[in-house]
């Protein structure tokens, strides 16, 4: 879909080659260290670094709950289709892969982020750097392209809030960069329900130039019937070092979905009588989506002096989305109903600016870090009736015609201090400021004037504590605010009917604790323990759902108690294994009251009484996984989840089942002179095991459910060759 180029869009398009790029940080992403010499026992894993804390460091040594997921196991043996496939190991983390590519995969972190029915928020995503959530925190990862990855990280806790609004977790995504010889290589891969993927690299270094480009193009025919659907995926990314001390790098990424069809959810009845079903709505009404995105982001790193360092990133970007969905024709003869198909057209833009210093003259060690960042979203949202007449599915009359803009600027300060031998203080705070606006378009009687705007606001602390009980045994406690604001399209539609966004929804504001234990177990690898609380204000809720419309509101106070326990250990540097358990209760600590039709009226109301548990959240879940991967030859694993039951509504009258599922995969690798060759062969749900994979929480229609396939097959193989 065709998005109009903006003035703001022209003066960020400006900004990415301007000498803006001159301001920054040398602080390249760190590479892993080298593994620790071969043991005849088990050995503890590779030390590694992550970034997510802004400072490069072990994971180990930071007062957080910080997980890193490599390349490696995000591409071995798996379908490279669904960032879901590779982060069961997080613990804290569900993400679930709906067999719906109209949607984005679902993805909470303990807890925030389970009530969306669409899209990714309460949680902050990046891609290389560049947000990939906006600046209202709503977000999607669906343009990465998984044959590139370098590493995933996740960062959970109290922490996670100096990433400013909506960021109940952080999940950042990197790439991998050019280097080395010249290598090109290709991959195909299918799978059961008509699965194809064939993807496609590049990547090599000459100098100071590094490039890695990838591409795919995926093809499903669905699990379900009305799920077909046609993905193409693009990255590049260009690394310049013009002296040993800067670094440029230039992100590029595309999706394009031609057509994504919606089967929707299914109510309890349809799930048991035929899970590969669809309600008769989504064929009647044909729903589906369509999406085109493209972005492009600038890093400048610049290292000045031993003790600064200063970066500067720019992106831009443009994402259109089309969506026909099922709501009757009968139900869009109001004057202000605003249609049945959503047309959403948006360009987004930023700028991010930091400076880190370290302490040289201190006789302890410092790290200061400060930064301000600038975020701005323009949508073009446009409702149609989607019918003409007696013909269903297709673009009709308009309804609803509004331009709405966000902004966001933050300050952040963060610092690192050991002022002992034995303890590291970690604190820091930022300020958030998100301004929307909204401009009406479809002013027809009896249509009102809806234009209108508001603003949110918050300072948030975080301050974190280690003490080193000895080496390899580490304790810490940390504590933060963090805070929410609304969505656009949790503001789109009001509880009265009427037409315009609901600007009087507050933003949600939160209070975090957490304590941990990091340990390095002798000949047993390194295990993980934490215990924390959330407790919120305002928590965002659902009010209304019919119709084929959401409205919320603010509700009382909710919190979320929980622990996580996570371990992995390597033997002879082949073997591996990993277990990740979590515990969380989540419930609202406050009564409050929904409704059952639009416009909510005291005879629709139903209480939701204080107690009941938060849906969309499982209680707990574990993963098991061991492998045996060595750089050549036969390599394999296998794989064990468990996922508790999860409520579907805020009356907890329904619940999907729990579930026990468990997967293997058999490959085998060859290096033959410049050519390497992989295959592998993938079993998922051996058992055949018929469960819900997903819930749509408090859908309006009843249909909860989205069921997960049986048991599936992939088989892939792949050639490389170095010159």
């Amino acid at each position: 879909m065709s998005i109009p180029h903006t003035p703001r869009l022209w003066r960020a398009m400006c900004l990415l080659g301007a000498p803006t790029a001159a301001l920054a940080q040398a602080a390249a992403p760190a590479a892993p260290a080298p593994a620790p010499t071969l043991a005849p026992a088990t050995q503890q894993l590779a030390p590694v670094v992550v970034t997510a804390t802004r400072t490069e460091a072990a994971p180990f040594d930071v007062p957080a709950s910080i997980s890193r997921v490599d390349g490696d196991d995000v591409r071995d043996g798996r379908a490279q289709v669904n960032i879901s496939e590779s982060l069961g190991s997080v613990p804290g983390l569900v993400a679930r892969d709906r067999q719906n590519y109209a949607q984005d995969v679902q993805i909470s972190v303990r807890g925030f982020g389970a009530r969306s029915t669409f899209g990714i928020r309460g949680v902050r995503l990046y891609l290389d750097g560049i947000p990939a959530t906006l600046p209202d925190g709503q977000g999607q990862i669906s343009h990465v392209e998984l044959g590139s990855v370098d590493r995933i990280e996740v960062l959970r806790g109290p922490f996670s809030a100096l990433y400013g609004n909506s960021s109940g977790g952080v999940l950042q995504v990197f790439t991998e960069e050019g280097r080395g010889e010249p290598r090109v290589g290709l991959e195909v891969s299918g799978g059961s329900d008509g699965l194809l993927r064939v993807a496609t690299q590049a990547s090599g270094s000459q100098g100071s130039f590094g490039y890695r480009v990838g591409a795919s193009r995926f093809h499903t025919d669905g699990y379900r019937d009305h799920s077909s659907t046609t993905r193409n995926l693009g990255n590049a990314k260009l690394t310049l070092r013009p002296d040993d001390d800067g670094k440029l790098t230039l992100a590029l990424n595309s999706v394009s979905l031609p057509e994504a069809q919606d089967p929707l959810g299914l109510t309890r009845a349809q799930f048991e009588a035929n899970p590969r079903g669809v309600d008769p709505a989504a064929l009647t009404y044909d729903t589906h989506k369509t999406v085109d995105q493209t972005q492009g982001g600038l890093t400048y790193e610049r290292r000045l002096d031993a003790a600064n360092k200063l970066q500067a990133t720019a992106y831009l970007g443009r994402r259109g989305t089309v969506q026909y969905q099922s709501i009757p024709n009968t139900a869009q003869g109001g004057a202000l109903h605003p249609g049945g198909l959503i047309s959403l057209s948006r360009d987004y833009e930023g700028t991010d600016l930091r400076w880190a210093w370290t302490a040289q003259a201190l006789p302890t060690p410092l790290t200061v870090v400060a930064g301000v960042s600038a975020d701005a979203l323009t949508e073009r949202r446009q409702g149609y009736r989607n019918y003409i007449g007696s013909t269903l599915g297709v673009q009709g009359e308009l309804r609803r015609d509004e331009t709405n803009e966000v902004t966001s600027f933050d300050q952040y300060l963060q610092a690192n201090w050991q002022p002992a031998r034995d303890w590291t203080l970690n604190a820091g705070a930022r300020h958030s400021q998100v301004r929307f606006k909204s401009t009406d378009g479809f002013i027809v009687p009896p249509n009102p004037d809806d234009s209108g705007g508001a603003v949110y606001g918050a300072t948030l602390p975080v301050l974190g504590v280690m003490y080193a009980l000895s080496a390899d045994t580490h304790l810490y406690a940390t504590a933060g605010r963090g805070f929410e604001t609304p969505t656009l399209n949790e503001l789109a539609y009001r509880a009265s009917g009427g037409s315009g966004l609901n600007f009087d929804l507050q933003a949600a504001r939160s209070r975090s604790l957490e304590a941990g234990v990091k340990a390095r177990l002798a000949n047993w690898g390194e295990a993980q323990l934490a215990v924390f609380e959330t407790r919120t204000e305002q928590e965002i809720v659902t009010q209304t759902n019919s119709g084929g419309r959401a409205t919320y509101q603010n509700a009382g106070a909710t919190k979320r108690t929980g622990m996580e326990a996570s371990w992995a250990a390597q033997w002879q540097g082949d073997w591996r294994a990993q277990v990740a358990a979590t515990y969380l209760r989540a419930t609202y600590e406050d009564a409050f009251l929904t409704c059952t039709a639009t416009p909510c009226s005291l005879l629709t109301q139903t209480l939701i009484p204080a107690g009941n548990r938060i849906p969309g959240i499982a209680r707990g879940s574990i993963y098991a996984g061991l492998q045996y991967a060595p750089a050549q030859g036969l390599r394999g694993g296998v794989e064990l989840r468990r996922m508790g039951s999860v409520y579907v509504n805020d009356a907890n009258s329904d619940a999907a089942a729990g579930y026990t599922i468990a997967s293997a995969q058999l490959g085998y690798r060859l290096a033959l002179r410049s050519w390497e060759f992989a295959g592998h062969l993938r079993v998922d749900n051996l058992l055949d095991k018929a469960y819900i994979g997903s819930v749509i929480v408090n859908d309006g229609n009843a249909r909860y459910f989205e069921p997960a396939p049986g048991r599936t097959w992939l088989a892939g193989v792949s050639a490389s060759y170095k010159f």
